[in-house]
């Protein structure tokens, strides 16, 4: 665990070698490197969230001042800081103030240029998922083959509970569209046990599971349940280790933005997609037939608003 004066010196670290003054990172780029490459709570993010816009203040606020103004508690403060590396909050906070110092010493309108940038960040962050994703698809077989998998796969259970529930709606909605019995699983505990044992007694072979942080308990019993059911788990997941991957039978990975309060999903959304693509392209057949019918529907009962 870095002391204050450590992690001082790795938000305010420069190139090695090259003591240019060009080259000195901004206060938004020292804050932004203090906070980044941490899995932080919604709560925390609030924390770093109110700090980044009122850092020349916050810097230099008491643990009971800095609680009362995001409208937390001293042990979440407490908490934030030590899931940034430091002893506690007098050592984040002593990390925070040459910073904070410095940004007053260049820019009277620092706390602008810090908020107008961290939205910046958050989309740089995203795109660099999304290059991160392009390279993953330079070789397209393993899509190929999940698409295939699930494609045959009769009826198709999609799992994503919490915060991934809105992923795997989004896939579901789209695969009922050129697949015959799509299943949504969006609740856990027995509810997703059952939904889980029927899709098995069916005919299923199959469930797309999606875990995005903060990966709850829940979506790793649903997935423990499915295996013993006898159906294979493909996990669409932020993480390439851990339990979640471990009890998967294949895994395709995606970044998720995690620079502002709620993650974004740019790359999994994109990877999702994809998934879709792949299982259209398995049985071409099958898929036209089923858009076809679809787009009558739609075009009889008026569904959308042009056409």
């Amino acid at each position: 665990m870095p002391s204050g004066q450590q992690a001082r010196a790795q938000a305010s670290a420069i190139t090695p070698g090259r003591q240019s003054p060009d080259l000195e990172p901004s206060p938004a780029e020292k804050v932004r490197s203090l906070f980044g490459g941490h899995r932080l709570s919604p709560g925390q993010r609030r924390i770093a969230q109110y700090i980044t816009d009122h850092l020349t203040e916050a810097a230099f606020l008491s643990i009971t001042d800095l609680a009362d103004r995001v409208g937390v508690s001293q042990p979440s403060v407490t908490r934030f800081a030590s899931s940034l590396g430091f002893s506690g909050y007098p050592a984040l906070r002593e990390a925070l103030q040459p910073i904070a110092l410095s940004a007053l010493a260049g820019a009277p309108d620092a706390g602008a240029e810090l908020r107008r940038n961290e939205l910046q960040a958050a989309v740089d962050a995203e795109i660099g998922n999304l290059e991160s994703l392009r390279r993953v698809f330079a070789d397209t077989d393993q899509v190929l083959d999940v698409g295939r998998e699930l494609a045959r796969s009769v009826p198709l259970t999609v799992l994503g509970l919490r915060i991934s529930a809105s992923l795997a709606e989004y896939f579901a909605y789209g695969a009922r569209r050129i697949h015959p019995d799509v299943r949504l699983v969006s609740r856990g505990g027995s509810v997703a046990y059952d939904a889980l044992l029927q899709s098995r007694e069916a005919g299923g072979s199959w469930v797309l599971a999606f875990a995005m942080p903060r990966h709850a308990k829940e979506t790793l019993a649903a997935v423990r349940a499915a295996r013993s059911t006898g159906l294979r788990v493909a996990l669409i997941t932020d993480r390439t280790l851990g339990p979640l991957v471990d009890e998967a039978d294949l895994t395709l990975s995606a970044g998720t933005g995690s620079r502002l309060v709620f993650d974004s999903y740019a790359a999994p959304g994109v990877l999702s997609a994809a998934i879709l693509q792949a299982m259209a392209d398995a049985d071409p057949e099958r898929t036209q037939q089923r858009l076809e019918k679809y787009e009558q529907a739609a075009e009889q009962h008026d569904f959308f608003l042009d056409h």
